[in-house]
């Protein structure tokens, strides 16, 4: 068994409990913690792991069952098509958040301590946090701290680190964290909060990534696939849950045409969350990290 403790398990092994025989994805295999649940929950079976961290690869071929789990490196944009080829998909999960084993490694640069700038979540990927924040200009940061760390003073942010690193580049994350602390308040989250998740999705490309994932699902041929995707940030839940909305509309003519004139045969099956799953109080209380985790679930039908 995993020694990570995933979250949201309880809730995502009732989402998957009418599964029997067949193949599951795991989008974001991590250190198997719901990969793990999973397999003891349904004997029969079978899971597709993905996953472009290969610390956490490496730690996963270690307990988990090779006969019954497949390991695939990359982000899974790039592998969910190798992964549908195999039948039948039955399930898809995935968590697009960063585990705590990452966020607690210090040479990982994901924390505010850590003396490394990097945040990938990819080590071969060629762009660091530090790249970003010592050569994007002005005008790109402004960007990423307004569209991905949704921060009201986006501008001030940008400016006062241009500045600063005309003196001296920024080599830590300690650094930022730092820099950042002096110059904004505290509010209800440390100041560098948001910045360190801009810089994270930046990095990652992690909503582009998403999008690809629901686009390549979406033209898939799968049929009868239960779908779950938890999310840990208002951006991605948003995409999630406008997908999730299109793949559920029968007729998709525009709102302007007053009678349907597309079939009314587009729907590609149901929501079966109106609102979010979220953890509950025991869970947040025993993980505080999970408080801001959303689940959203589809059954996903195919075309009509």
């Amino acid at each position: 068994m995993s020694p990570h403790i995933p979250v949201l398990k309880n809730e995502v092994l009732e989402v998957f409990s009418s599964l029997t025989s067949g193949y599951l994805i795991d989008c974001t295999l991590g250190f198997g913690g719901h990969t793990s649940a999973l397999l003891e929950a349904h004997p029969q079976l079978n899971i597709i792991g993905i996953d472009q961290d290969k610390q956490a690869r490496d730690f996963c071929k270690q307990f988990l069952p090779a006969d019954r789990v497949q390991i695939l490196e990359g982000n899974f944009a790039s592998k969910i098509t190798e992964a549908l080829s195999s039948a039948p998909i039955v399930g898809i999960l995935a968590d697009i958040g960063v585990s705590s084993l990452q966020l607690d490694a210090k040479e990982r640069g994901f924390c505010f301590d850590s003396e490394n700038l990097d945040m990938r979540m990819d080590t071969n990927n060629p762009i660091k946090a530090s790249h970003i924040i010592n050569q994007y200009s002005k005008i790109e940061l402004e960007r990423i701290f307004c569209d991905y760390g949704e921060i009201r003073e986006y501008k001030k942010m940008a400016s006062l680190i241009a500045e600063e690193r005309k003196r001296k580049s920024f080599e830590s994350a300690k650094e930022l964290s730092d820099f950042l602390q002096k110059h904004f308040k505290k509010h209800k989250i440390h100041p560098a909060t948001l910045a360190f998740q801009a810089l994270r999705i930046e990095v990652n490309q992690e909503l582009e990534v998403l999008q690809s994932l629901l686009q390549q699902i979406a033209d898939s041929a799968l049929q009868d696939t239960i779908i779950a995707i938890i999310s840990f940030h208002s951006l991605e839940d948003k995409i999630i849950k406008n997908t999730f909305k299109q793949w559920e509309k029968s007729c998709i003519c525009p709102p302007e045409i007053l009678r349907c004139e597309c079939g009314n045969t587009h729907s590609r099956g149901r929501i079966l969350t109106k609102k979010p799953i979220t953890p509950s109080t025991q869970e947040v209380k025993a993980n505080p990290r999970s408080r801001s985790a959303k689940m959203r679930a589809f059954h996903f039908l195919g075309r009509q």
